[in-house]
């Protein structure tokens, strides 16, 4: 599992590797660097390159950036995969997940998503988020229903 880039490289791993990740968890990801802040992209690929000739709606790759976006490849998605964003990030905005939920949808695949009302981009230790994490890799990983009730303790404020 992973949040921010961590979740777009979830994702990522889970689509272009589907035999291999079997569950997955992916939280806030950037899942395209086309339409996230330029000094991610570029910063470990490089300026954008566009590629010859015109786009003929294939598989074929657009531009030098096409492999940092997951919404490109989420059609292999054979896993459980959960994706979880907060509605008011202003880092990783909603939209990039949901690209990636549209061409899930697009592609007939099951998976789960959460969008966590009034959240920014820091919500992945909030007690909910933290249990449907569990949750999922009890239910995915172990096969087993996570037990009940699982209760926090109110946070710590000095």
């Amino acid at each position: 599992w992973g949040h921010s880039g961590g979740g777009f490289i979830t994702a990522d791993a889970m689509f272009r590797y589907p035999d291999f990740f079997k569950v997955g968890i992916s939280e806030s990801g950037n899942h395209d660097q086309r339409v996230y802040e330029d000094d991610w992209g570029e910063r470990y690929q490089g300026l954008l390159t566009r590629l010859g000739g015109a786009h003929t709606g294939g598989d074929e790759p657009r531009d030098t950036y096409d492999a940092e976006a997951n919404q490109t490849v989420a059609k292999n998605l054979k896993g459980k995969l959960l994706l979880a964003h907060g509605t008011m990030d202003n880092n990783v905005p909603p939209y990039l997940t949901l690209l990636v939920v549209d061409e899930l949808i697009k592609a007939n695949k099951d998976f789960d998503l959460i969008m966590l009302p009034n959240r920014g981009h820091a919500f992945g230790n909030e007690p909910y988020m933290m249990r449907r994490r569990w949750d999922h890799f009890v239910k995915h990983l172990m096969g087993a229903e996570p037990p009940r009730p699982i209760e926090f303790p109110a946070p710590f404020r000095p």
